[in-house]
């Protein structure tokens, strides 16, 4: 028995063993106009294995890369493409370069040292202490994500203030949203679906159904 273990390694295993035998013996073709029709006849069949690689819009130059990468970069053909060079297989991407500002309370995310920054040229008003107030929350919110068992609004306000370098200020009438409050909108789960809720009781088993056991379940 042969286990693909024991078989050649396969470029691209996305296409299948066969593709690639199939791409292995065009390459001894020695007529070049039908190893080029047999090339865009594979190119076809690989289009169909992948109907998806049709929704960008070079999709024919990536099969025909496919071809030649699968080929080894040995067959030569009058493609419409002229194939990879080698070397782009073996290139590094560049590195990414990351943000130099490092999140001083990571638990509540860069977005929101970005929000506070934002509020921070706002003018005193309404409207920015309806910012502030909002921001307050959802960073009470972010922590009780990271740590359930306590939180303490004092704490927030003071992490508000190290993260806003003293700008923002809550109001003293503001009062945070109750932390069950939080809890429970996170606990929400989607509902079932219409008419599916009256076959579960109350422990979240289904419910069973004895009007379908003929008599087996009725008393004797």
């Amino acid at each position: 028995m042969e286990y693909n273990t024991t078989r050649e390694m396969m470029f691209i295993p996305e296409y299948g063993r066969n593709i690639q035998r199939m791409i292995q013996y065009i390459c001894t073709i020695e007529d070049r106009e039908k190893r080029t029709q047999a090339a865009k006849f594979i190119v076809n069949i690989m289009a169909q294995m992948h109907p998806n690689v049709k929704e960008s819009g070079d999709y024919k130059h990536k099969l025909w890369d496919h071809l030649f990468i699968i080929a080894d970069f040995k067959l030569d053909v009058d493609a419409p493409y002229p194939p990879p060079p080698p070397l782009s297989l073996s290139t590094k991407p560049e590195h990414l370069s990351y943000h130099d500002k490092e999140i001083e309370f990571k638990h509540y995310g860069k977005n929101i040292a970005l929000m506070i920054e934002k509020a921070t040229t706002y003018e005193d008003g309404p409207e920015k202490d309806a910012l502030v107030n909002a921001i307050a929350n959802h960073m009470k919110k972010s922590y009780l994500n990271w740590n359930r068992e306590s939180v303490n609004d004092e704490l927030i306000e003071k992490h508000l203030k190290i993260l806003s370098k003293d700008e923002l200020k809550l109001h003293q009438d503001f009062r945070f949203t109750h932390t069950n409050d939080i809890l429970a909108q996170n606990q929400k789960r989607k509902p079932f679906r219409q008419g599916t809720e009256r076959n579960f009781n109350k422990t979240g088993f289904p419910k069973q159904n004895f009007n379908n056991t003929r008599g087996r379940n009725k008393p004797q």
